[in-house]
């Protein structure tokens, strides 16, 4: 899927070793894990919060 996203917006090898560098280069090594870590944490709330609404939608339909 990764591969997929990246050939559609015509990302290879060198522009994502690009986009890497300005990343260290703006947050430092120490700063990284810790905004994947809240990145991780929004997706995951977003996806609970879709199943809720499809639960909710669910609910209301019986």
């Amino acid at each position: 899927m990764l591969n997929t996203i990246l050939l559609a917006f015509g990302l290879g090898g060198p522009e994502i070793a690009v986009i890497v560098l300005a990343l260290l280069l703006l947050f430092g090594g120490k700063k990284i894990p810790e905004l994947m870590r809240g990145l991780g944490k929004g997706v995951r709330e977003f996806k609970e919060g879709q199943a809720g609404t499809a639960q909710d939608d669910v609910k209301e339909e019986k």
